[in-house]
C-alpha cells in the first residue's frame, strides 16, 4: 500500500516507483504445470506470475510470530510483537533461552493472552530441547514429519505448520486444504455455489503436485481479487 501525503501549496514530489516483486526462479515452471488444470488456467492468466518468496526466518521465530497472529488483527498482532521485541534490546529476535529466562508476567504484559504465553514458552522450550529444528536441520525432514513433530507443541496445529512450510521453509508442494481462503479461491475460480470440503479439494489438488504451494498462492489471490470484484470465474 502506498500512502499519499498532501502538503500546503508546495508542488508534490514525484512518487517513488515501486517495483513489482520479482517472481522466483521456479515460477514459470509452476505456472506451466498449473495451467493444465482448466480452472487454474484462467486464474494463472488473470493473476500473472507467482511471486511467492519465503521469509528467511528460523522455524522457532516463525512459530512465535504465528502464535502472536492467531485470532488477532494483523496490526494488533504486530503491535504486540513490537512490545515483545522491545523486551530484548540488541536482538533482532530473542533466542529461546532468553525468552525462558524472562519473567512470564513481563511477556504477558506485552498483550499476549495466558494461552498464547503458554504456547510461546512451550515453543521456546521445544526449541532449546531440539524438537523445533533449526532452519538448516529442517531441510532434512519431509513435510509430514515436520507437521507431526511440530503439532506436539501447545497451540500449534496443522494449519500453522503448513504456513511455516510454505512461507518460511519454501516447501513447494503444500496444499492447506483447511484454509478458508484456499477453499474460497477454488469456489470463486470454479464458479461454485459452495466451497469444496477439505478432502474434496485435496483430491482435486493431487493433479497440481509438485507445485501445490503455488496453487494455494493463486487460490488466495483469486479469493482476494473476488473481494474487489476483479476476478471473473469461469
Amino acid at each position: 500500500m502506498v500512502e499519499t501525503v498532501g502538503g500546503g501549496g508546495a508542488a508534490a514530489a514525484p512518487a517513488a516507483r515501486t517495483r513489482a516483486p520479482r517472481p522466483p526462479g521456479w515460477s514459470a515452471e509452476a505456472a506451466s504445470h498449473l495451467r493444465r488444470d482448466p480452472v487454474l488456467r484462467k486464474v494463472v492468466a488473470e493473476i500473472g506470475p507467482c511471486t511467492l518468496r519465503p521469509a528467511k526466518r528460523e522455524p522457532y521465530e516463525a512459530l512465535v510470530r504465528a502464535i502472536a497472529h492467531q485470532q488477532v488483527h494483523g496490526r494488533a498482532a504486530e503491535a504486540i510483537l513490537g512490545r515483545f521485541l522491545a523486551l530484548f534490546p540488541g536482538h533482532a529476535f530473542p533466542p529461546p533461552e532468553l525468552v525462558l529466562g524472562t519473567p512470564p508476567e513481563a511477556i504477558r504484559a506485552c498483550g499476549f493472552s495466558g494461552a498464547k504465553l503458554a504456547s510461546i514458552r512451550d515453543i521456546a522450550e521445544k526449541a532449546v530441547g531440539g524438537l523445533v529444528p533449526t532452519r538448516r536441520a529442517s531441510h532434512r525432514l519431509p513435510d509430514e514429519a515436520l507437521i507431526e513433530r511440530l503439532c506436539a507443541i501447545r497451540g500449534v496445529g496443522r494449519w500453522t505448520v503448513e504456513m511455516l512450510l510454505i512461507f518460511t521453509l519454501g516447501r513447494q508442494d503444500v496444499l492447506p486444504v483447511d484454509d478458508f481462503g484456499v477453499r474460497e479461491g477454488w469456489r470463486v475460480a470454479a464458479g461454485l455455489d459452495a466451497q469444496p470440503k477439505p478432502k474434496e479439494l485435496a483430491r482435486i489438488g493431487e493433479a497440481w503436485a509438485p507445485w501445490r504451494s503455488a496453487a494455494a498462492w493463486y487460490l488466495w489471490r483469486a479469493a482476494d481479487a473476488a473481494k474487489r470484484s476483479a476476478f471473473k470465474p469461469q
